[in-house]
């Protein structure tokens, strides 16, 4: 049997990108945007107010509680979770079916989150998890500083909150300390491009394989 065609598809992965805030995995992920054609951005849902420059259904989905407490209650949502008093979570139908047709979604999502996806039997198999850590505290708190976003009251939770949200880098597969970008960038290239050619993501690889040993 003589079989030439080398085609097969592969599943796609869900890439989160974890860190406390200011440690630049926001950043990270936009410049994996611009880089990588199959990557797109997971869009969550969340009852945290509308910034100036955002819009409904391409930054996130903006709604009220009752309508987020639904969607959870639904089992509509991958995973959700309580951050700075407001609730944000994932919308379970758009991801699964982009990994059905072989694309990748980026999730920009607390530890929580990602412990959610991990729990899940259905989720665990598809999820490529990396953490992000500052150099150190200081140029954590120079980073919140210097995108002025947040008010003083706000900057200092944030920086209690860091000592917490780093204690659970062991709950990931990855680790990269950013000290600078596109070194960070890189690496986080590279565990993607590994993770793509996983055998657990090859679909039709025992086929191919099979074809392969077979006589000609």
């Amino acid at each position: 049997m003589n079989n030439d065609n080398t085609s097969f598809s592969r599943r796609g992965l869900m890439l989160v990108l974890s860190s406390p805030s200011g440690a630049g995995k926001t950043t990270i992920s936009r410049a994996m945007l611009e880089r990588d054609a199959n990557l797109t951005m997971s869009i969550s849902a969340t009852t945290r107010p509308m910034r100036p420059g955002e819009r409904d259904g391409e930054d996130y989905y903006f709604v009220d509680e009752t309508k987020f407490n639904l969607m959870a209650g639904r089992g509509e949502l991958l995973e959700y979770a309580n951050v700075f008093d407001n609730l944000y979570g994932t919308p379970k139908i758009p991801v699964e079916d982009a990994l059905l047709n072989g694309q990748d979604i980026l999730f920009d999502i607390d530890w929580q989150g990602t412990q959610q996806l991990a729990d899940n039997e259905n989720a665990k198999k598809d999820l490529v998890s990396v953490f992000i850590l500052p150099p150190n505290t200081k140029e954590l708190e120079s980073r919140l500083r210097t995108r002025a976003q947040d008010t003083e009251e706000i900057v200092q939770q944030r920086m209690a909150k860091a000592s917490d949200e780093m204690s659970h880098y062991r709950e990931y597969k990855y680790v990269i300390i950013n000290e600078d970008i596109e070194t960070s960038v890189q690496c986080v290239e590279k565990i993607l491009a590994a993770e793509r050619i996983s055998i657990e993501r090859q679909i039709g690889l025992h086929e191919f394989v099979q074809n392969l040993r077979a006589p000609n």
